[in-house]
């Protein structure tokens, strides 16, 4: 079995500093999250001690991306030279370990008019993907300046990985205050916000056309859907107002990648696998901040009567999600060429 995970997680000293840098009222506070236990020294190692935690994991190959907020909270041209230099500096850690690391690359989302032109830019530097957060200050993803890069990311077969971030302070004040300073935070993040924070990036994607646009487009959401799998009998009501092509769940169905993210909860996949189809599932384990045992992992299917595809077929999906399989890696990677295809030459 070959074992592909796609959101596992790294950090570089010199964005973390530039973030550490900004106005209090700009700053994310979750980065407090990247420094507890070993986080950091985790996070902070592309190198020999990444390899060995995902051989004790059984883990074949990283993609590796960076922690929210990526460099989105920057102001443009910072947010342009750091996204730059960490997408070159994750494609120098994927050269040096070609056959175990991939890389989601960061874009200037601060930076509209750069954005299509970094995640080319990235794209020929090999990264099989990108990472982005659902607002890069007032901005929300789904603004028409966006458009030119949703488009790029359809051209170039670049999936769009929408991770959680931080709401707003407008909506923190509101809704994730009144406790003490750590749980205040944790109910923004972790606990409730990130994922309600992804989810509504995510739905708001779809009622404003952009797959009607964009058919192609590919999008990829983390603990098992963010929220949004659990609501779609209702978000579907949008489907009509909107002026919609086609039903919210729908367009779930065949743009929207689904994954883990370390939640090895039979209970969670087998709802999932009610909503969207088993060729829409992909692998992860959110690391360092999760990290499922070899064990944990192997054992997380066999519960599930529904799911009736072999591990083999289950894990090697990431592998087709990303577009790897050129024929070096197909060859290093051993067996996971024979992946079958769907009609938009994923894995089915």
């Amino acid at each position: 079995m070959t074992l592909i995970a796609i959101e596992e997680h790294w950090i570089w000293p010199d964005l973390t500093a530039a973030l550490r840098r900004l106005p209090k009222d700009r700053r994310d506070e979750s980065l407090a999250f990247n420094e507890m236990g070993d986080h950091q020294q985790r996070l902070e190692d592309l190198g020999a001690g990444r390899i060995a935690a995902m051989d004790s994991q059984g883990i074949d190959l990283s993609i590796i991306a960076l922690t929210p907020p990526g460099t989105q909270p920057l102001p443009a041209e910072d947010a342009v030279r750091l996204s730059r230099a960490a997408n070159d500096a994750s494609a120098a850690a994927v050269g040096t370990y070609p056959s175990r690391l991939r890389s989601l690359s960061t874009l200037p989302m601060s930076a509209p008019p750069e954005v299509a032109a970094e995640l080319e830019r990235a794209a020929g530097l090999g990264h099989v993907g990108t990472m982005v957060y659902g607002r890069s200050g007032d901005l929300l993803l789904d603004d028409p300046v966006y458009d030119e890069f949703f488009s790029a990311a359809e051209r170039l077969g670049q999936p769009v990985f929408i991770h959680p971030q931080l709401p707003s302070p407008a909506v923190r004040d509101a809704s994730y205050r009144g406790f003490d300073p750590m749980t205040d935070l944790a109910l923004a993040t972790f606990g409730w916000g990130w994922h309600l924070d992804a989810a509504l990036a995510a739905l708001r994607l779809i009622i404003r056309g952009t797959f009607d646009r964009h058919p192609d487009l590919q999008v990829v959401l983390g603990h098992w859907g963010e929220m949004l799998l659990f609501w779609l009998d209702r978000a579907n009501s949008l489907a009509r107002i909107a002026g919609l092509q086609r039903s919210v769940s729908d367009y779930v169905r065949s743009n929207f990648w689904i994954t883990a993210s370390g939640m090895l909860n039979p209970a969670l996949l087998q709802h999932v696998l009610s909503v969207t189809s088993v060729d829409r599932l992909i692998f992860s384990t959110d690391y360092p901040f999760q990290q499922p045992t070899r064990e944990d992992i192997t054992a997380f299917p066999e519960p599930v009567k529904a799911f009736e595809t072999s591990l083999q077929d289950f894990f090697c999906r990431s592998v087709w999600m990303v577009g790897l399989l050129i024929h070096a890696t197909a060859g290093s990677l051993g067996g996971v060429g024979r992946c079958p295809q769907n009609r938009r030459g994923l894995a089915a």
